[in-house]
């Protein structure tokens, strides 16, 4: 049958997604961990610079803290679909990094001259260097590598976190930190210093700052850092005239995380007139914080230039076709009461979230959905329900059109089931996802067809 009055949806719920998926909702990135996200824009796509961490075990870092083997890149023209590059650099193949450390820290990214510049904090297998940490860099001709590490560090480049910014005149800096913001001036080949390292000041004194990023709007220089004012890092902003300082505390771009991830670290991006802020929380390993997944929501200013508070979401950015997997359970909204959020599988977390609907009324709103501009003909539904339910699907709002009603029978496991539509609306809208009656419904994802 075909129609608006009779199109057909599709309605999928799995109990794992395949290896390598990557989701557009919070976190972006869903098969491997990754936290401290540099983000940048080359050649018209952004490009995702994090670190790796992996869970230590006896013999391969240290257990029970940061563990880091090497970097990957990622790409996106959409900031939905991300690809993932691959390793751009391992432990294991520069030269002067201790290869036994586990301890590639927050890297940065930047070009220049029509190359690729891609910085690194690690400690040195040569104690001549010093000990803690020193900032290498890696070349590449392409912002997916490959890329290839000088044969030695930074010279006088002694800390963590490097960031790097070039500012309108041509002049780039390197910034990084060491108890204090650091910075320097880069001579024009972008892995030498031009000059000696200065403290930056006015920062906050008390409580531990580190990860740096710098970056010019409407001729205001923003220093952007996570701070720890309590017991866990919120994301602060300072504000001054010149690239090098000094800088005047602003305000907060992030409180504290609610559940207790004792780090955030973030990079701020203007993508298609629109601006970004990325960071990092412990999604796919609640109970340690020391495995992290990159998160993205919307960032806007104020007239006078300040930045208004981020409030996290587990919905992100980005628009989500229709006929393809739609999270519900990386909601925008959801019910006080009836509605939660589990692993599909605590044994492999990777395998995503289920969203459960378990009280009459229960629902979940998934914003920004585009159902396109033709009739969707198909229909499947995989679900699990022990009890058995009717879902609602709504567009808009709770009391916005029903698209759809699905009778889910009794019957625990996951199974195919069919349903129509009741009505067809083109475009982008929020989707609504209620149960109406008794019953319980588990539910992965959702795709119109």
């Amino acid at each position: 049958m075909r129609g608006s009055c009779f199109a057909l949806f599709m309605l999928v719920v799995f109990l794992a997604t395949a290896p390598g998926t990557v989701f557009s909702q919070n976190p972006i990135i869903s098969d491997q961990f990754t936290a401290d996200p540099s983000a940048r824009v080359f050649e018209g796509k952004v490009y995702l610079y994090p670190s790796h961490d992996i869970p230590a075990t006896e013999g391969q870092g240290r257990v029970g803290w940061f563990c880091m083997a090497d970097y990957h890149v990622f790409s996106s023209a959409n900031l939905v679909d991300w690809t993932d590059h691959g390793v751009i650099v391992s432990q294991e193949t520069v030269p002067w990094v201790n290869a036994k450390a586990y301890s590639l820290w927050a890297p940065d990214a930047i070009s220049r001259h029509g190359k690729y510049y891609f910085y690194f904090p690690a400690p040195a297998r040569d104690t001549s260097l010093g000990r803690g940490f020193s900032i290498g860099v890696a070349v590449s001709g392409s912002p997916s590598g490959p890329f290839a590490p000088e044969p030695q560090p930074i010279t006088r480049a002694r800390g963590i976190d490097p960031n790097v910014f070039i500012d309108q005149d041509g002049q780039a800096y390197l910034y990084w930190a060491a108890r204090e913001m650091y910075v320097a001036k880069l001579k024009d080949n972008m892995v030498e210093l031009d000059g000696e390292p200065q403290v930056i000041r006015d920062l906050p004194t008390q409580g531990l700052k580190e990860g740096p990023f710098v970056f010019e709007r409407n001729g205001m220089y923003y220093m952007t850092y996570p701070h720890v004012q309590d017991s866990t890092e919120r994301l602060e902003y300072a504000i001054g005239d010149r690239p090098e300082g000094p800088f005047k505390v602003t305000g907060v771009i992030m409180d504290e995380s609610s559940t207790g991830c004792w780090t955030n670290h973030q990079s701020i991006l203007e993508f298609n007139h629109q601006w970004y802020l990325f960071y990092h929380h412990n999604d796919l390993s609640p109970q340690f914080d020391k495995n992290r997944s990159v998160r993205v929501d919307s960032l806007f200013f104020n007239d006078d230039g300040t930045i208004r508070k981020v409030v996290p979401t587990l919905r992100g950015v980005g628009v989500t076709d229709a006929k393809k997997n739609i999270h519900i359970d990386r909601y925008s909204r959801k019910s006080d009461r009836g509605s939660s959020v589990d692993f599909l599988d605590t044994l492999n977390r990777f395998g995503g979230w289920k969203a459960i609907l378990d009280t009459a009324s229960a629902w979940i709103q998934y914003n920004s959905v585009d159902f396109g501009a033709k009739d969707l003909i198909t229909v499947h539904v995989w679900t699990s329900s022990a009890s058995g339910g009717t879902l609602e699907l709504r567009c808009d709002n709770g009391d916005g059109p029903v698209v759809a009603r699905v009778e889910i029978p009794d019957g625990s496991g996951w199974r195919d089931i069919k349903a129509p539509v009741s009505r067809f609306l083109p475009g982008i809208h929020n989707l609504i996802v209620q149960l109406k009656g008794a019953g319980r419904v588990e539910v992965d994802w959702i795709r119109f067809e």
